[in-house]
């Protein structure tokens, strides 16, 4: 594929500006700690596996090299989406605005939860992107379910361990955050699982409608690769 015909696919934008309202999102949503059946975590992690989802489409239909790019999009407008509430935060408060304390509870953010939520998202994208794009190769393009499931496997863990770790470490003990571990981790992988079904039919009519199955044999794995993007057809 020849680096113009990138610019040729039809509903990328679409699934890039998807993924990266994911994230924004969920990170707001995260300020706020919810209750949902046996599970305890914060609101973000409701609508945050969508992200693995997106990542595991674009790296399946568009390849690895794409799916960076995209990556390193989304990790840019969390940063500028933090920076921007620390910032609101940070200044004074018209006379008469009452809601000062409640837009810094919500939104300012502390230095170590941005730094975790940054952290985790660059570490479980790139792995889970990474361990798609060579499974992928492994089966052959067969069997999807075993690179979507797998590499959510394996991201989901590493991000959420990263966050936590970061963000939390010597704050809440080793049991509380083992217990939020679990409960993030099953709920994440599950929503993966039952999402499975519905990736299947979104991978199937993109490679259609793109016209492009992508085989990351020749690709640079380097995340910080921005630019420079080697990418294989399906033979």
């Amino acid at each position: 594929m020849q680096p113009t015909q990138r610019y040729g696919f039809r509903h990328l934008d679409v699934i890039t500006a998807g993924f990266v309202a994911v994230l924004i999102i969920s990170n707001i949503a995260s300020t706020k700690i919810v209750d949902l059946g046996p599970f305890t975590f914060d609101g973000g992690t409701i609508l945050f596996p969508l992200a693995y989802i997106f990542g595991d489409v674009l790296t399946e239909v568009y390849g690895y090299a794409m799916a960076r790019r995209v990556i390193w999009n989304g990790f840019f407008w969390i940063a500028v989406a933090a920076g921007t509430f620390a910032l609101i935060d940070a200044l004074p408060a018209a006379e008469g605005y009452g809601l000062s304390d409640s837009f810094s509870a919500i939104l300012g953010q502390t230095p170590r939860i941005v730094a975790g939520s940054l952290a985790a998202f660059m570490a479980g994208s790139f792995i889970n992107s990474f361990v798609l794009a060579r499974l992928k190769i492994w089966t052959s393009g067969n069997l999807l379910w075993t690179r979507t499931i797998g590499s959510t496997l394996v991201g989901e863990a590493i991000d959420t361990a990263v966050f936590l770790l970061i963000a939390f470490g010597g704050v809440l003990t080793s049991t509380t955050l083992l217990d939020i571990f679990k409960s993030n981790y099953i709920f994440k992988v599950g929503v993966e699982v039952l999402f499975t079904p519905i990736t299947y039919a979104v991978v199937t009519y993109l490679k259609r409608a793109e016209g492009v199955d992508i085989f990351d044999r020749s690709t640079n794995f380097n995340p910080f690769r921005y630019f420079t993007t080697r990418e294989e057809p399906a033979s």
